[in-house]
């Protein structure tokens, strides 16, 4: 899984390329910071010895996160189960966009949210559908679909033949082709403007018209803030929903911003980040609605200083 040398500042390198697998692997900055973490303090806890007979540090190092990534997936069932209300993956800020907002400090250590590429394998859709995979699934999936990484060495991760890490990829794979239809930025960003202006006007006869019917809410609050801890379905109820929102909370300020790489929303009041928001959308209507809320979850939009 690519050759490098055994200079310390080229298996430091290798850390963006492990932060963005461990990240759609996991849909958590903080976990896929721990798995990495976790990774290279196995690689140096080898001794010198064994660390110079390893050809590539890369692969080991790329072999050893998406096992450690595979362990917390195996666990994450049971550990989701005990969440307050819905789990969703942790949204990703544009940083050059946010800088741009008003960041106030650009200057320090880069954050590992920061590391992570903006492109549609991190969509909050492209992670929802992972969420539905089995471990072994998106761990095939992942590695060769988005990384391209052969079958040959991710049956040393799974621990599998490559035929049956073939077929797992082609399993996950059918999932991503039935539930993800392609829409271009433009299209998307002027009904997510449209959505801003509606919800900012309280007018929910736009907000309707703007929703599929058959539309879903999903909320995270994580049980630190309050919300919905069941999706909302339907468009005309999502609409009444975020009127009631905007009545509840004077002040909030609504931003047009990138999420995890496609326009979204940002909900903000006296500059501190409250909610984040992604959508699916579908021949001009939004059929998904993802709000993240869990003030743990929103630590890469937090204005520093």
């Amino acid at each position: 899984m690519g050759t490098v040398g055994t200079r310390t500042d080229e298996i430091a390198g290798e850390r963006r390329q492990l932060i963005n697998v461990a990240y759609r692997l996991l849909g958590s900055v903080t976990e896929a910071e721990d798995a990495v973490q976790d990774a290279y303090a196995r690689w140096y806890g080898l001794p010198r010895s064994r660390r110079e007979e390893i050809v590539s540090p890369g692969a080991w190092l790329t072999t050893v996160t998406s096992r450690i990534c595979l362990d917390l997936l195996g666990s994450a069932r049971a550990r989701r189960e005990r969440y307050v209300g819905a789990w969703l993956p942790e949204p990703l800020p544009d940083r050059t966009e946010w800088d741009h907002a008003g960041r106030a400090d650009s200057t320090g250590p880069e954050d590992p949210a920061d590391q992570i590429v903006l492109d549609e394998s991190v969509a909050m859709a492209f992670l929802v559908v992972l969420e539905s995979m089995t471990a072994a699934e998106r761990v095939a999936f992942v590695l060769h679909d988005v990384f391209r990484y052969p079958f040959a060495e991710i049956a040393d991760v799974l621990g599998r033949t490559p035929a049956a890490c073939k077929q797992l990829a082609a399993s996950a794979r059918r999932r991503v082709s039935v539930t993800h239809a392609p829409v271009t930025a433009t299209g998307r960003a002027d009904v997510v403007r449209r959505v801003k202006e509606a919800w900012e006007t309280k007018d929910i006869a736009a907000l309707v018209g703007l929703l599929d019917p058959a539309a879903v809410m999903t909320a995270d609050g994580g049980g630190m803030v309050g919300t919905v801890l069941r999706p909302v379905e339907g468009g005309a109820r999502i609409a009444q929903y975020m009127v009631a929102i905007a009545d509840k909370a004077p002040g909030l300020e609504l931003l047009e911003r990138t999420v995890n790489g496609v326009p979204g929303l940002v909900a903000q009041r006296a500059g501190v980040v409250m909610t984040v928001a992604s959508f699916d959308i579908s021949d001009g209507r939004v059929t998904r609605i993802w709000a993240v809320r869990n003030p743990e979850k929103l630590r890469p939009w937090a204005r520093e200083g």
